[in-house]
């Protein structure tokens, strides 16, 4: 039960500093273990990583602002952390399976929420 609160306070962490630091090192701070001990820990909950699990998070919310506002695609890459339009589109392709042009021009956002990790309600 203990490690269900850990990966609940990473994700709870998560959600509220999307556009922050998120390091191991600022979350290990905040949540008051090693980092060494929430790395193994979400990794085991889970079964993925927590740099692969913040990505996902950015990328969902990048998304959703694809769909809802105007904001240039490139902006859009920085907010979500990522140094180059051309990183961006490229991670983003690999989770959505298209561009984010084409998701744009598609108009409807349908990922599934940060919410669930690896099938587990956070």
């Amino acid at each position: 039960m203990k490690d269900d609160k850990i990966v609940k306070g990473i994700a709870d962490y998560v959600a509220a500093h999307l556009d922050g630091d998120l390091s191991l090192e600022a979350l290990a701070d905040n949540l008051h273990y090693s980092k060494f001990y929430l790395a193994r820990t979400f990794a085991q909950q889970t079964g993925d990583t927590i740099g692969k699990y913040i990505q996902r998070c950015r990328l969902d919310l990048a998304a959703r602002q694809l769909v809802e506002t105007n904001k240039p695609i490139v902006e859009i890459a920085y907010e979500a952390h990522y140094n180059s339009q051309q990183a961006f589109t490229l991670a983003f392709r690999s989770r959505y399976l298209c561009t984010p042009q084409v998701y744009r021009k598609r108009g409807r956002f349908d990922v599934q929420s940060c919410a669930g990790i690896g099938g587990m309600a956070a």
